[in-house]
């Protein structure tokens, strides 16, 4: 599940406890959430920035808590307007909404989103303005202990802004990092009958090494408002020093949104609500308020908010020796140890044979040849979880 998608079933349940904290935040005794308590209600996720490109708006409406599957809304007029007249058209894309040409917010200009679905329901946004351009100054790692005494990396993203006009911040980080299957070898086993296995030495040496990429799924957000100077030193993401991703060499993508108040708040909340046990939790997070509303029926719900930021990003990479001594590199994410199975069919011998649990494994692609044992093959064959595509960014 990648990131949009998460973040969408998390909010898509966050409206569930807000709609249900109405009817329960007066009770002093248990109570037991129950699915005929749901109320659907639409969801719309929309932040549109400062960068020339095809922007994106995700629709989709709240899950009940057992859900497993975000349900996209189909079929929507979708456009956003600003104040000289301009219309940017999003049409329907793989389960979100893309505009159907490139355009940038620009300053001094307002921005409405209006929406209305196959079955009627129009939505429209408060106007919103583009914030003031802060761009991240750096992005640095070091090495911390944090608060539950955990030895790791930290990095935090750095900004200034000396006219004091940005204040509120919101993050988003992209991570990638490289694999090595410590149990390739060039060796591999081939079926070649119903009890027959040849060894040959042309195991392909592109399943030895892959990249994966993980989008962050936490809302991240801060404000300088309340400080001496607009200036951010912002902890974006802690790893572990024992964390596989950061075993060899690892690579960080730092979005830095600039949002209005509003919306800082909006993002805000939400994560505060999302982070309660439960709406039971006596941490309230007081009133939960976008900026969009339901305009052909006052008493339709509606979540989300039409957020028009300004971004900017920078990478970094590291490699794992650059902070900790190579003889603490972390382990694989699996054992890999080596299994000892016997290559036999035999009945009543010991120990007893694995012949056709090694055939099994091989043409279901959960075994690897090892040296004359056997390993699962995601320990010698990356590519049955990862890519072994190198990014385009990628460097060494």
């Amino acid at each position: 599940m990648n990131f949009r998608t998460e973040i969408i079933k998390h909010t898509n349940k966050i409206i569930l406890f807000f709609l249900l904290s109405f009817f329960i935040s007066s009770c002093s005794e248990s109570y037991n959430l129950q699915t005929d308590t749901y109320e659907e209600a639409i969801v719309i996720e929309a932040t549109l920035t400062n960068e020339l490109k095809k922007q994106e708006i995700k629709i989709t409406k709240t899950s009940r808590f057992e859900d497993e599957e975000v349900v996209v809304e189909t079929g929507a007029n979708v456009v956003v307007k600003d104040n000289l007249n301009n219309e940017y058209v999003f049409t329907e894309n793989s389960g979100k909404y893309v505009s159907q040409s490139e355009f940038e917010i620009l300053p001094n200009r307002q921005y409405t989103l209006e929406i209305k679905t196959k079955d009627g329901k129009v939505y429209k946004s408060s106007s919103e303005t583009l914030p003031t351009v802060s761009p991240i100054i750096s992005i640095t790692p070091s090495v911390v202990v944090n608060n539950k005494n955990e030895t790791g990396v930290q990095m935090n993203a750095n900004s200034y802004d000396p006219n004091r006009t940005s204040n509120y911040y919101r993050y988003e980080y992209e991570e990638t990092y490289k694999i090595i299957a410590p149990r390739w070898t060039s060796d591999r086993a081939v079926v070649t009958g119903p009890k027959n296995i040849k060894i040959d030495e042309d195991n392909d040496p592109a399943k030895r090494i892959c990249y994966s990429t993980i989008k962050s799924t936490d809302i991240l957000v801060t404000s300088t408002n309340d400080l001496a100077e607009d200036r951010v030193n912002f902890p974006v993401r802690f790893i572990k020093q024992d964390n596989y991703i950061i075993a060899h060499r690892y690579s960080i993508l730092v979005k830095q949104y600039v949002e209005n108040k509003a919306a800082y708040t909006f993002h805000k909340t939400m994560k505060e609500i999302s982070s309660s046990s439960s709406v039971l939790s006596p941490k309230q997070p007081g009133v939960f308020s976008g900026n969009i509303r339901c305009i052909s029926n006052v008493d339709e719900k509606v979540m989300g908010y039409f957020d028009v930021a300004s971004v900017s990003s920078q990478r970094i990479f590291f490699n794992y020796t650059d902070f900790f001594p190579p003889t603490n590199t972390p382990a694989y994410f699996s054992a890999c140890e080596p299994m000892q199975l016997k290559f036999c069919f035999e009945s009543n011998v010991t120990p007893p044979c694995d012949g056709y649990t090694i055939i099994s494994g091989l043409q279901n692609n959960s075994l690897s040849y090892f040296y004359g044992n056997y390993v699962e093959t995601a320990c010698a064959d990356c590519t049955t979880f990862s890519s072994n595509i190198i990014p385009s960014f990628w460097k060494e």
